[in-house]
């Protein structure tokens, strides 16, 4: 039950932030142009519009976007993967590669997301939730800001601890499933979604077109 409600926690908020950023981009693209149409009255008010923001706030949400979206690719498996070589060894020997892979890939991302709340903290996290809880900050760094926003960077930066332990669970939760079942999550990356199994197949590339043996 947690699990799937993390799930769809992670799938929503990806697609906000993509879908924040897009409509933020949109609408910064077509300010810009239309503030060059002499149009009488709405070119006065377009240009009193200060959409300097714009570009700051699209790269905060494609880094967070970034952040979780490898979560997401890492649960279910669209992440590129040269495995030539690990195909050609024993199933035994396979297995302990694949395991130590991934363990390998939740340690980095665990010792990225340590350090990252870390610096997170350090950077002014720790005088925000002092100031809130009523506490003293003496002697305390407050963080500095973002150039347009003016918003504390500790929030923008916790993307790094809060998707990279995200990732680091992922890791985990693929590798436990993987020693228990022995399959990883797999991803048909030629599924074009929304068409049927009949008419996708030459997207699929799994016709007579595409022999298996080559």
């Amino acid at each position: 039950m947690l699990g799937k409600l993390l799930d769809r926690l992670e799938e929503w908020l990806i697609t906000l932030l993509i879908g924040a950023a897009t409509l933020i981009i949109f609408a910064a693209v077509v300010h810009r142009y239309l503030s060059g149409v002499a149009i009488p009255g709405l070119q006065d008010w377009l240009l009193q519009l200060n959409f300097g923001w714009a570009q700051e706030l699209c790269i905060i949400l494609f880094v967070w976007m970034a952040k979780f979206g490898a979560a997401y690719g890492v649960r279910t498996g669209i992440h590129v993967g040269v495995d030539v070589l690990i195909n050609r060894l024993s199933e035994g020997v396979r297995r302990h590669f694949i395991l130590f892979g991934l363990l390998s890939g939740a340690l980095f991302t665990g010792i990225v997301g340590t350090l990252g709340a870390r610096f997170v903290w350090e950077n002014g996290a720790h005088y925000a939730f002092f100031t809130a809880f009523g506490a003293g900050t003496e002697g305390l760094f407050e963080g500095p800001t973002t150039p347009d926003l003016e918003w504390p960077t500790w929030i923008v930066y916790s993307a790094i601890p809060l998707g990279s332990s995200l990732m680091c669970f992922r890791f985990l939760q693929v590798a436990w499933s993987y020693f228990r079942t022995g399959e990883l999550p797999h991803h048909d990356h030629g599924h074009v979604e929304g068409l049927e199994e009949e008419s996708d197949a030459i997207y699929r590339m799994d016709d007579n077109l595409h022999p298996k043996g080559r």
